[in-house]
């Protein structure tokens, strides 16, 4: 028998119990309801149902815990036993009461059976179950060991197989650590072959630095040199330029003051005429007018040098005065 037969046939045992059980639960509550209906108070014949569904509802528990208990395995002890028992009996002792009290042995016997048979179904069922509870048991111990037997072959082949692979890795490590040792050896002599042409090469570097670094300071001298010749060339580009700027200084400023010069004694020679006798030349009476302006005389005074009138002579000083005085008469005055 395998699991699924033993599953079935519980699942039949609680179906056919629970039918038992419902069809006796409802035959009693119509049983019993008369005879509590006649035993009981006008006013409180609706609580008749009460009693049966009560004592019916202990059957349910009864029933109920005894199929968890005995799936587990474990016993409740007297107490479910008395429990059992006091509820078939009230159960078989409300159904048979009508029927004993009014002497009627036929209905006496008519209406044991549901109680008498839900009370043999409730200790058979209970049998049942242990015994199907055993069964398991026994089967899941049967499934266990042959689990552990096979879980023992498993784990002997995998130890069998994990030594082999130990054995296979232990040769392959070997192989490898030899394939290091050789790629340790070559990386050795393939490191000191570049160690040895980096040294070259930075002494190559080194060498073409320092000639680097030579020929840049020579660069250097020879820039400082031309920057030191070039500024030499400007200092004297630049003092030559400078003699020459104060030679053309001292050149203008001699020309100024020889022009100032003589036009002051154009200027004194203009003023030492005297009063004019007659009436001078425009060109002659502007001179005069100018060397008077410049002279400082008033107007009157240059119209008696000029032999002009006053109001001609004061529209030239009005002239002058509008117009700025030239620079070498400027420089002259000054």
């Amino acid at each position: 028998m395998n699991g699924v037969q033993v599953r079935s046939a519980e699942r039949a045992l609680s179906v056919g119990m629970w039918l038992i059980v419902g069809g006796a639960m409802l035959y009693s509550v119509l049983t019993v309801t008369p005879l509590m209906a006649a035993h009981t108070p006008r006013a409180w014949v609706w609580t008749a149902p009460i009693l049966p569904l009560v004592v019916d509802a202990a059957v349910v528990i009864v029933v109920r815990l005894d199929s968890v208990l005995a799936r587990l395995g474990g016993r409740g002890g007297r107490w479910p036993v008395a429990l059992r028992w006091m509820t078939g009996v009230m159960t078989l002792a409300l159904n048979v009461g009508d029927s004993a009290l009014h002497h009627d042995a036929v209905g006496v016997a008519v209406h044991a059976v549901a109680p008498l048979l839900l009370i043999v179904t409730a200790e058979t069922g209970l049998a049942y179950r242990r015994a199907i509870a055993a069964a398991v048991a026994a089967l899941k111990a049967e499934e266990r060991s042959e689990r552990e037997a096979r879980e023992q072959a498993a784990d002997d082949r995998e130890e069998a197989a994990a030594q082999r692979g130990r054995e296979a890795r232990e040769h392959e490590a070997r192989l490898a650590r030899e394939q290091r040792e050789h790629e340790a050896a070559l990386a050795r002599e393939e490191a000191e072959r570049q160690e040895r042409a980096r040294r070259e090469e930075q002494e190559r570097a080194e060498a073409w630095a320092r000639e680097e670094r030579a020929e840049r300071e020579r660069r250097e001298r020879e820039r400082e040199q031309q920057q030191h010749d070039r500024e030499q060339r400007e200092r004297a580009a630049a003092e030559t330029r400078e003699r020459e700027a104060r030679k053309r200084a001292e050149q203008e400023r001699r020309e100024r003051q020889e022009r100032a010069e003589q036009a002051e004694r154009e200027r004194a020679a203009l003023l030492a005429a005297g009063r004019a006798t007659e009436k001078q030349s425009e060109d002659r009476a502007r001179a005069i007018v100018r060397a008077a302006f410049d002279a400082g005389l008033p107007v009157r005074a240059a119209a008696e040098l000029t032999g002009w009138s006053t109001g001609w002579v004061n529209s030239r000083y009005q002239e002058l005065r509008d117009t700025p005085a030239p620079k070498a008469l400027e420089g002259a005055v000054s």
